[in-house]
């Protein structure tokens, strides 16, 4: 189960967002770029550095590191519906997408370990 676990926590790291990038290449932006905008969203994961200890295998990272945060979810969606830039409202979308993820991760780790 652990290793289905890490699949769709990856897939949906990396393939969905593809998926993204490939249905929403309208938006003034090549598929290219939006992969790699939203693949940059993977930065915020730097808060798991400052943790103790760093990987904890049942621990979940949305509300417990920094920029997983209840704040950090108000700032992106405050970014996302705020901002007029294309691109920052793109990367404030994949901030909250990845908190999306996460916390799907969350919920499977808490299935598996009931």
């Amino acid at each position: 189960m652990a290793y289905l676990q890490a699949l769709i926590h990856y897939a949906m790291h990396f393939g969905v967002i593809y998926y993204f990038a490939v249905k929403y290449k309208h938006i003034g932006f090549s598929a290219s770029k939006i992969y790699l905008i939203l693949l940059a969203t993977l930065v915020i994961d730097i808060d798991h550095l400052w943790a103790s200890p760093i990987f904890q295998a049942d621990r979940c990272s949305v509300g417990f590191h920094t920029f997983h945060s209840v704040y950090a979810l108000i700032f992106y969606l405050a970014l996302y519906f705020l901002s007029r830039s294309r691109w920052l409202k793109l990367f404030s979308f994949g901030l909250l997408f990845h908190l999306i993820t996460d916390e799907f991760d969350c919920v499977m780790t808490m299935m598996r370990l009931k």
